[in-house]
């Protein structure tokens, strides 16, 4: 039953709201002294990934996943990896189609199903260096694809990877966005449909999108619009419930046969009440579940003041079994 019932994370009492947990990081935390080096993946139905490798010359790796309109470039991310270089682990931050700063070839976008996208950065990353381990950790949608890489390859997994951790996992997409859709969230909607609908449509200025319709694209105001506009049948769906019920993976927790920490704060504004698994928890003697009271949607600050954030101790303390060591 891994259900962690007392979590460590005690914000300050300014960082107790959800929204300014998820909001602060996002527009004020400047991560520094990360250094990338980019390597270009290319697919099997002629596209590309960027990923981009920090290398502190480790037996171990970390394989970072990031966020809906996320990158490698996102505070999350180099926040991460920076806290991972210097615990002497190297790092893969990968960026998901379109992400990486260049639109990419295909029709193709990414959503929280493409596990083949994540097991070519795996099997990449594998084949350059002879890593003892390897874990996994993602955030927000790249949460939920990392749980669904997990949950879908469950004992297949390859064996050099002892563990995964992931933040703010929008488990059931259906009830994610269903709470995204409230009217005290809608600056969080309209700020990834904006990214989106203009990816759409410079691609289609740039190759043309022959599967879908483009018109009145400024219309679109709701994830489930776009869904079915774009996702679709971009990705071969048969509509955005199609696509919710095989992306979400809730579900697949039960097939997770590696130690997986998932973190979601209950005061996430993107989490619906069906993105805490803690059935799922009680079931698999490998999952475990844990539901701060605070820490917003990828923000678990404690404090205004420190550069290190909880969720980077956290992840740190499970991947190694030991306690947090808080950076005063």
């Amino acid at each position: 039953m891994p259900i962690i019932s007392s979590s460590t994370l005690k914000p300050s009492k300014l960082l107790k709201n959800g929204h300014i947990q998820t909001l602060y990081p996002y527009f004020f935390r400047k991560v520094k002294d990360v250094s990338y080096s980019r390597k270009r993946l290319f697919t099997s139905d002629n596209d590309f990934l960027d990923i981009d490798i920090s290398d502190v010359n480790s037996k171990k790796l970390l394989i970072l996943s990031h966020g809906l309109e996320g990158s490698s470039d996102t505070q999350y991310i180099r926040g991460m990896t920076r806290h991972f270089n210097n615990v002497g682990i190297d790092v893969v931050s990968w960026n998901m189609r379109s992400c990486s700063g260049e639109l990419n070839w295909t029709e193709k976008f990414y959503h929280a199903a493409t596990i083949s996208d994540l097991e070519m950065v795996i099997d990449f990353a594998l084949a350059q260096k002879e890593y003892e381990e390897v874990y996994l950790l993602g955030f927000s949608l790249g949460a939920a694809l990392t749980t669904n890489y997990l949950g879908l390859k469950a004992k297949s997994v390859n064996s050099k990877i002892k563990k995964a951790v992931v933040f703010s996992a929008p488990c059931d997409l259906k009830s994610s966005i269903k709470e995204l859709s409230r009217p005290i969230n809608k600056m969080y909607l309209e700020n990834f449909l904006s990214t989106m609908r203009n990816k759409i449509l410079e691609k289609h200025r740039t190759i043309g999108l022959s599967k879908v319709d483009i018109k009145d694209l400024s219309k679109i105001k709701t994830f489930q619009d776009f869904d079915n506009r774009f996702t679709a049948p971009l990705h071969g769906f048969i509509d955005a419930n199609d696509y919710y019920e095989k992306g979400s993976c809730k579900d697949k927790i039960k097939n997770i046969a590696i130690p997986t920490l998932m973190v979601n704060a209950k005061n996430d504004p993107f989490l619906g009440d069906d993105c805490y698994p803690v059935h799922e928890a009680k079931e698999n003697k490998n999952f475990f579940l844990e539901m701060p009271q605070s820490g917003g949607h990828v923000g678990f600050l404690e404090s205004l003041r420190k550069d290190v954030l909880w969720s980077e101790l956290r992840a740190q303390a499970f991947i190694f079994d030991d306690e947090i060591r808080r950076a005063e």
